[in-house]
């Protein structure tokens, strides 16, 4: 039986208060309890908690890159999806195994039921069905927050992560109403206290497809596809892996569905001027499809069961808030789905951000200490940006409590440093999306190598157990072994591991597909004689062996590059520094830089605006 407190009668004081129980404020809360902290979980709704309030997948490419970093970290947003997963596939097999990633259709119920059960499990979460109506400052510091209900909770750290909740105003049409998601309420005294304490803020907007009566869909009709017949587990911690792979249907859209439409697009209130804040460009709704994309005679839409027996289906692909009559009209133009009915129509929601650029790369506030942010309030979309967020707030809250050093990443060790370091040094004008793009040392950062670049990481913090790092630790020293029998002497470099082959050697194997794979095939044979452990690794590791040779002389070539922009990255610029008395930076740089306050010339080189040629005068500064 789960327990929640629902009014704190006395005064209460936890070392970290967690805003919001979303994705995020998981993560925050689970990182800083296991680092020894108390934590008040403060959400609006606990049955809410961990809710999957869009599709019913976890990762994806780009997104399954955060989801195996925050995995290896020590996080549980993997371990979850694992016991919840009801397909799984590997994205993007035909192409390389840097853009490779996992994708998950979910059990959203068992997913909600298992995060909640390692929540309610961890003897220091306290968990407050409450809604906060300020956050609480003196001077420069936060200390807690007060109650709508009354009372107040006082603590060292508090992290806001309340998603789409903050004002948020849902848009049917021409219809609109206040709520955080649909049919629940929205919140609203934390905007007003965040911005007079001088927190800039602005408005997003996000949508979701409608949700349809299974008993109204003729799946005759449909093509049905399933995940990967041998499916990889995303965590590495996952053990006795036997998931189900149930079907998803895909159909699409046709001339009758766009010139429906097309004639209706006019009541959408994206195009009536009713919405005024920015959508996500690479997530558009159906109506932006028809529009920007009139050229297209179709679009793919995907159907999925929302958990096992689901008598609801997510209409993947159709996020819309046209009106309800006219999503119907529209739907029912689709082979399949000519007699459908809604269990709930699709809708946009606008909703209150801060621009994460007023925060340091710890999600700490720069302004506010003890005030940390993360999730969509930092102005991104998807439940992987949010938890790889929650995950670094709720180490560095606890830190900041325990006297600990700060914890980041750079862009070069994690998409959750790109992540991050996009946030806090570029100007986030709509919902913050991660794409493998983003990544300029994307051959280094494959899902297949988190665990070797960032275990040891999640274990010097504290997040990961000796059983899970032992783990870990032998599938590494299976690799080094498959890598030395393989390489014998030259040079391949790996995670700071130096591994050799003679130059020749390497662009032989690097020639074609047929010959590696024979080349690891033989090198299997001979080596499982002397390690017959060897000749039962994982697909995994064969993988990820395959990679480390093909990309290796790119990867040392990226190395040298790597090792002079850190020089830069690493050099810090003075809290308080006076850009606008530094005539020598372009007149759009001291403005930039004077509203981001970077914290290093690595962070100040990426700020928009910012020239090399304003980078190469501050560095003489600050050199000196």
């Amino acid at each position: 039986m789960f327990h929640v407190k629902h009014k704190p009668h006395k005064i209460k004081q936890y070392d970290v208060i967690v805003v919001g129980g979303g994705h995020a404020g998981v993560e925050s809360s689970l990182s800083a309890s296991k680092l020894g902290c108390s934590v008040a979980l403060i959400t609006i709704s606990s049955s809410s908690l961990a809710r999957m309030s869009c599709n019913p997948a976890i990762g994806g490419v780009a997104k399954g890159h955060l989801l195996s970093e925050i995995d290896a970290l020590g996080g549980y947003m993997a371990v979850a999806t694992d016991l919840s997963g009801v397909q799984f596939k590997t994205l993007n097999r035909s192409k390389g195994s840097a853009v490779r990633a996992p994708r998950v259709q979910v059990d959203k119920r068992a997913y909600e039921r298992t995060v909640k059960a390692e929540v309610f499990n961890r003897q220091n979460i306290s968990l407050y069905e409450e809604e906060v109506s300020k956050i609480l400052f003196s001077g420069d510091r936060c200390y807690g927050v007060r109650l709508l209900s009354g009372g107040s909770i006082y603590s060292s750290a508090v992290i806001i992560t309340c998603g789409t909740f903050l004002c948020g105003v849902v848009h049917v049409g021409t219809n609109m109403s206040s709520a955080g998601r649909m049919g629940e309420e929205a919140s609203t005294g934390i905007t007003g206290s965040l911005k007079r304490f001088g927190i800039r803020g602005g408005r997003l907007k996000t949508g979701t497809p409608p949700r349809l009566k299974r008993s109204t869909i003729d799946f005759s009709s449909l093509k049905k596809t399933y995940g990967d017949t041998q499916p990889r587990p995303t965590s590495f911690r996952t053990k006795g892996f036997s998931p189900p792979n149930l079907p998803s249907w895909i159909v699409n859209t046709n001339n009758e569905t766009h010139s429906t439409i097309d004639r209706n697009i006019l009541k959408s209130p994206m195009y009536s001027g009713q919405i005024t804040a920015v959508g996500p460009r690479y997530c558009p709704s159906i109506e932006d499809k028809v529009y920007r994309f009139s050229d297209k005679p179709s679009h793919r839409i995907v159907l999925e069961e929302e958990w096992r027996g689901s008598k609801q289906i997510y209409t993947g692909g159709f996020s819309t808030s046209l009106p309800a009559d006219v999503q119907l009209a529209a739907l029912r133009t689709i082979s399949g789905l000519e007699r459908v009915e809604f269990y709930r129509p699709g809708y946009a929601i606008e909703y209150d951000f801060f621009p994460p650029s007023q925060l340091k790369s710890t999600l700490e506030s720069k302004g506010c200490r003890g005030l940390f942010m993360a999730g969509q309030i930092n102005g991104t979309s998807g439940y992987e940006e949010a938890a790889a967020q929650g995950l670094i707030a709720g180490i560095n809250a606890a830190h900041s409590v325990l006297g600990k050093s700060p914890f980041s990443l750079r862009r070069d060790q994690a998409y959750i440093g790109v992540l991050i370091d996009d946030l806090v040094t570029k100007d986030v004008d709509e919902p913050y999306r991660m794409f493998t793009s983003r990544a300029e040392h994307r051959l280094s950062l494959r899902t297949t190598n988190s665990d070797r670049r960032l275990s040891h990481l999640g274990r010097a913090v504290g997040l990961l157990t000796d059983c899970d790092y032992l783990a870990i630790t032998q599938r590494q020293i299976q690799l080094d072994f498959l890598l030395c029998g393989f390489v014998g002497s030259g040079a391949v470099t790996t995670n700071g591991v130096k591994f050799s082959a003679p130059n020749n050697g390497l662009r032989r194997v690097a020639d074609g597909e047929g010959v590696l794979s024979e080349k690891i095939s033989g090198l299997l044979k001979q080596v499982s004689i002397k390690k017959p452990s060897v000749n039962t690794v994982s697909s995994l590791v064969l993988e990820e062996l395959e990679a480390i040779i093909k990309y290796a002389p790119y990867i040392r070539r990226q190395e040298r590059l790597l090792s002079r922009i850190i020089q830069n990255d690493s050099l810090p610029i003075p809290r308080g520094f006076k850009y606008n008395s530094f005539l020598a930076l372009s007149t759009e740089a001291r403005e930039k830089l004077s509203r981001v306050m970077p914290e290093t010339l690595g962070q100040a080189s990426r700020v928009s605006g910012v020239t090399p040629s304003d980078i190469a005068a501050l560095s003489v500064v600050l050199s000196r």
